[in-house]
């Protein structure tokens, strides 16, 4: 069942959205070569809870930390660890809050030093797409409206998309309905409407689409080993379109 929020919710949600941006924001400015993300991770333990709210992946199926984590090849759901950071790395973070009973939910992923040509082209290609998907998500259109225009986007620039992890509805729960896929046809899905609100998160390969999951039943991994980047927002549909709850 999808919930549609109230403008009081929304009010709310803007607030849990607003700490997650900050969270990532400061995460975003201390990726730099030698760091672990292990201490990136105590980073945002600390600033969430200076701003009395709660980790949101923290337990969450018993998921062992605050935030996610994703080096080069690892997809999504890395774990923080003793993992040093290198010149050259690309990074994807994951990281969610709850405040005031709502979920603000975001991803990026970012460059550590100075990094390939190649490398920047993917993660530029796979946040433009984000972007593609958020136009579509106002009153009238269809879910797979986002799904399509992301997709399109990202084969149309060389690049696979995911299709075994997909974005969500989310409120007071982090994953509710509907599933939002980054791929599919245009035209199909239910129609969207005001007060809907949802996470909309992009997976794309540099190689081939296929994933898997590795032994911590956690971190997952291109097949192929080659690079992949995520980027994610939560955006509430309103009467004048997408209004993006988690922007940096």
């Amino acid at each position: 069942m999808i919930i549609l929020k109230s403008p009081e919710e929304i009010k709310l949600m803007r607030e849990s959205g607003r700490i997650t941006a900050e969270l990532g924001a400061l995460l975003k400015e201390n990726i730099k070569p030698g760091v672990t993300t292990l201490a990136l991770d105590d980073l945002a333990a600390s600033f969430i809870k200076k701003k009395n709210a709660v980790a949101a992946f923290l337990g969450y199926r018993g998921y062992p930390k605050s935030v996610c984590f994703s080096v080069n090849e690892e997809v999504v759901h890395g774990i923080p660890k003793n993992r040093v950071l290198l010149e050259g790395d690309i990074v994807g973070v994951d990281a969610g809050v709850v405040y005031n009973g709502f979920i603000g939910d975001m991803a990026f992923t970012a460059g550590v030093g100075k990094i390939s040509a190649a490398a920047q082209k993917l993660m530029t290609i796979t946040e433009q797409s984000l972007y593609q998907g958020i136009e579509q998500a106002k009153p009238g259109n269809r879910l797979g409206d986002i799904s399509h225009a992301v997709q399109e986007y990202v084969e149309r620039n060389g690049f696979s998309i995911v299709e075994q992890y997909v974005g969500h509805g989310i409120g007071r729960q982090l994953h509710e309905d509907p599933q939002v896929p980054n791929y599919g046809p245009a035209g199909c899905g239910p129609i969207l409407k005001e007060g809907m609100t949802l996470a909309i998160e992009p997976m794309v390969n540099a190689g081939a689409f296929e994933v898997e999951v590795l032994n911590d039943d956690w971190t997952v991994v291109t097949k192929d080993r080659k690079l992949s980047a995520h980027f994610e927002h939560t955006i509430a549909i309103t009467a004048n379109g997408p209004e993006i709850l988690t922007k940096i």
